[in-house]
């Protein structure tokens, strides 16, 4: 992890950030305080709510998340059963705090997700639901939707079934915490099975041809005594995939559900078409680690992609390069008839969002559908009757994320780098293309210290390392430009995404 703070002594910097972010607010109209009513109905909501009738509070689950993390929306247990294995997944009650056509209803679905700014978090939910009485924290019970599988020997799902229950999380883990655990071998046999069932379920997604892009994640986080502003660069740790496999799993044993059951709402991602595979073909040929997608050995481009190393600069150029092969994702609700592609492209299967109530709106649709499927209830009404308005709701909602996510990065890039003008940096070329107004050749680059990516001008080759001289700076304009200072040694690049956080999966 590489953290990178505006130096010290540039208190105008850090005010024009502040006003800058503030402004960004206003322009892309992110919401503000929860209104009274909401407020008043979420008191009453959690003062009367009573917890699910089936008791589990005996399973061993544990939350795994960013150690800051306090809006906990899944815990898990697993263990052996047989040759294979039992894993319950716990996904935080979200929809039974919620009143259909209430004052809250209505607020979540105008905000539609959790909001990520760098000088505050803007929640889909309260915080009183959000960081405590929905949230899976330790040692209190709590009310939840109980996923419990039955795998195979190859961690491939031969029972899924899920039914609200009262549960109990043993202790909130972290990442980092879990891996140590792992790596030096104190962790639990329920943290030791998660890597074991993550590895075998990453080689069935490799079977079923499944792609996923490994970027390092570039974040903004603010102090919250000094209040500086921050970039961190996070290479994700090996144990985020494996739990993130749980999830996936999830996600798609949801998706089994609804179409065999014949309504619901799915997550859905087109194949990447003929024209971006070839051009993606030539990519990696011109950068020296050829793929094609009628190669030897068969290899599909999400195997291709787990080869990859980010670390690398060849690498990361193509990491980028790919990312125009996961574009189209969407929603399609259904009721009676389910449509004719229900396919993910990049799962490889189909897929719907279920882990995440408390920071995305769709999941509490598929929650509630999936249950009644399972348990051979009807649906409830208000649901059903709701489910198409839920995909323009979300497609709204992720346009907002999007582009608060990316202006926020700018921002605070453009402010971390306004004091070093004219200096010198060691850099990667990401990609090139001049554009339809540039004249002379132009880049994107990727800096190696700090972990900031913005056009440069010159002629560069993708994967190579530069060294680019910083021309400007504009916190209001969100910008940075670079010229190119000559040719860095060759060596590998400890990479940063010069995109946005990861969406939750």
């Amino acid at each position: 992890m590489t953290n990178t703070w505006i130096p010290s002594g540039a208190q105008g910097v850090q005010d024009g950030l502040a006003e800058a972010l503030t402004a960004l607010r206003e322009e892309l109209e992110v919401p503000r305080a929860f209104p009274p009513d909401v407020l008043d109905e979420t008191e009453r909501v959690i003062r009367t709510r009573e917890l699910p009738s089936w008791d589990r509070t005996d399973l061993d689950l544990v939350t795994i998340d960013p150690a800051s993390s306090t809006d906990l929306d899944q815990a898990v247990f697993i263990e052996r059963h047989g040759d294979g294995y039992t894993v319950y997944y716990a996904i935080a009650d979200v929809p039974s705090f919620v009143t259909p056509g209430g004052a809250l209803d209505a607020e979540c679905r105008r905000r539609g997700l959790t909001l990520y700014a760098p000088d505050g978090r803007i929640p889909l939910h309260p915080e009183a639901i959000s960081e405590d009485a929905g949230s899976l924290l330790p040692d209190v019970d709590r009310g939840a939707f109980l996923w419990e599988f039955t795998l195979d020997s190859t961690a491939a799902v031969v029972n899924a079934t899920v039914r609200r229950a009262r549960v109990r999380s043993r202790a909130k883990l972290s990442y980092q915490g879990v891996q140590e655990a792992i790596d030096d071998g104190t962790a639990s046999e329920c943290l030791r099975l998660l890597k074991e069932v993550g590895l075998k379920r990453i080689e069935l997604e490799r079977l079923r041809g499944g792609a996923s892009l490994k970027l390092p994640a570039q974040v903004v986080e603010q102090d919250p005594e000094t209040g500086a502003y921050r970039l961190i660069t996070e290479v994700p740790l090996p144990v985020e995939d494996w739990n993130a496999q749980i999830s996936l799993m999830t996600g798609m044993a949801a998706a089994d559900l609804m179409v065999r059951g014949s309504v619901g709402i799915l997550r859905t991602m087109p194949a990447p078409d003929a024209r971006s595979l070839e051009t993606f073909e030539r990519q990696t040929a011109a950068l020296g680690k050829p793929w094609s997608a009628d190669g030897p050995g068969g290899m599909s481009y999400g195997q291709y992609l787990r080869t990859l190393d980010p670390a690398q600069p060849k690498d990361l150029a193509i990491i980028h390069a790919a990312a125009a092969l996961f574009r189209g994702a969407g929603y399609v609700a259904f009721d009676g008839e389910v449509p004719a592609d229900t396919v993910q492209a990049a799962i490889a299967a189909p897929y719907s969002h279920a882990t995440a109530p408390l920071r995305r709106l769709v999941d509490r649709w598929v929650l509630v559908v999936c249950e009644a499927l399972s348990q051979g209830t009807e649906v409830p009404a208000w649901a059903r009757e709701s489910l198409p308005q839920v995909p323009d709701l979300m497609k709204a909602a992720e346009q907002r994320s999007s582009r608060l996510d990316r202006a926020a990065i700018d921002t605070v890039e453009a402010a971390v780098m306004l004091p070093r003008l004219g200096e010198v940096f060691d850099a990667v070329v990401i990609s090139t293309g001049n554009g339809k107004n540039a004249t002379a050749p132009v880049a994107t680059v990727q800096l190696l210290d700090p972990a900031v990516s913005a056009r440069c001008t010159g002629a560069m080759e993708p994967g190579t390392r530069v060294k680019v001289r910083l021309d400007a700076a504009d916190v209001q304009r969100r910008t940075v430009t670079f010229s190119l200072a000559g040719e860095a040694p060759s060596g590998s690049a400890q990479g940063g995404n010069p995109g946005n956080q990861p969406s939750i999966p």
